[in-house]
């Protein structure tokens, strides 16, 4: 701790007056890449937008996840397996720094199947997505009822319940402790964190980037885009053109309950409190966040499938949130032609990629340029080909 402490005396003399690097967003995303670059000494400043923003990082799910990601983009499995890798350093140094706990725990995660269809799917495509990664080693596997059985012996599993799919990487954390973690160790660090700092603009020049929020202006060499659903007006201002839309995602939390959920699912995960967090819906309703009676019926309804004990749980908290959504549903890592030196990052899964943020993204964006490897994950994969 002591060596984070002068760190932070270090850097907080006046140097943030003249930043290197503006991140634009505080969320798990952005908050992620700005602690990396804290911890390679740079001059960090993150805006943080107003309480109106719609903020996926506080209604995230938790989870730590590689089963089924990156379905005909391989890529995306690998990006996600190197972050999931990571975690537990990760998780390790920042609880240190925080003094936060993130209750991560990386025991293995699940994917439940209702009826023997579902079973067979949820089998092949993961089947595919391991033909597509070319011979690397599977870290998962089918479970028959009776194996998910044993591994969940206080659970009552519905009659509709035929298995379950075991990502043996798979875990989950707590997320408002990581944002919070985040935040501390950016601070601690010697960065800057503003609040109530939405970005109205930002303006190009020889020397970087001007940014305007509320009434006031910085400049810096490079600037960070990391803002969410807010990031596609702000990138159009550097060049780049992100196509993004929201999707609504609705979550239920059960009061808490003795410990009978050791592992965490798609769909279930008991916290370290007690409570079962039971998600999430994928609802396309545009910039709509409200919490509805519907989404709650549905998830209901297919969790009582799964565990029909949980009828007799009390429903204590419904939220909604909308995740940042790209056409093929992957990350966008780009730095603009136009405008060197500005640079976004987006994706819906800020949880499970936050080590690889802060680390392999972080080195990128201190060097002023992203690795080849990323290129892949360039928004222009969406372009479509001008007739002749």
């Amino acid at each position: 701790m002591t060596k984070y402490l002068f760190l932070s005396s270090y850097w907080a003399r006046g140097n943030l007056m003249h930043p290197e690097i503006i991140v634009i967003g505080a969320g798990t995303v952005g908050a992620a890449i700005a602690y990396g670059l804290a911890r390679r000494q740079r001059r960090v400043l993150v805006l943080d937008g107003d309480d109106r923003d719609h903020r996926a990082a506080r209604a995230n799910f938790g989870l730590v996840w590689l089963q089924g990601k990156g379905q005909n983009m391989p890529a995306y499995q690998q990006l996600s397996r190197r972050s999931v890798d990571m975690w537990s350093d990760f998780a390790s140094e920042l609880t240190d720094l925080a003094a936060l706990d993130l209750q991560y725990e990386q025991n293995g995660g699940l994917a439940f199947c209702l009826g023997d269809d579902a079973f067979e799917k949820r089998r092949l495509d993961l089947q595919r997505l391991q033909n597509q990664l070319g011979g690397a080693e599977a870290d998962w596997r089918m479970l028959d009822r009776a194996e998910l059985g044993k591994l969940l012996p206080k659970v009552r599993l519905g009659p509709d319940v035929a298995g379950a799919s075991f990502g043996q990487r798979d875990g989950h954390a707590n997320p408002l402790q990581l944002l919070a973690a985040l935040h501390a160790g950016i601070l601690r660090l010697g960065g800057d964190l503003r609040r109530n700092a939405a970005v109205r603009q930002i303006v190009p020049s020889e020397a970087g980037f001007t940014v305007t929020f509320g009434n006031e202006t910085v400049s810096a060499p490079r600037v960070l885009i990391a803002a969410g659903l807010g990031s596609q007006a702000l990138a159009r201002q550097v060049g780049l053109d992100i196509p993004l839309r929201p999707q609504r995602g609705q979550i239920l939390v059960t009061e808490r309950l003795e410990p009978f959920l050791p592992l965490p699912t798609s769909g279930l995960r008991q916290t370290r409190e007690g409570t079962v967090m039971i998600g999430a819906t994928h609802e396309e309703t545009g910039f709509d966040s409200s919490a509805t009676a519907i989404a709650a019926a549905d998830l209901s309804r297919r969790t009582l499938r799964i565990v029909p004990g949980l009828a007799e749980a009390k429903l204590v908290r419904q939220w909604a949130g909308l995740r940042i959504m790209t056409p093929d549903g992957c990350p966008v890592y780009a730095q603009s032609q136009k405008h060197r030196g500005a640079f976004v990052a987006l994706c819906h899964s800020g949880v499970t990629l936050a080590a690889l943020h802060s680390t392999v993204l972080a080195d990128a964006i201190s060097a002023g340029q992203l690795p080849d490897s990323l290129d892949i994950f360039h928004q222009s994969r969406f372009d479509v080909p001008k007739a002749a």
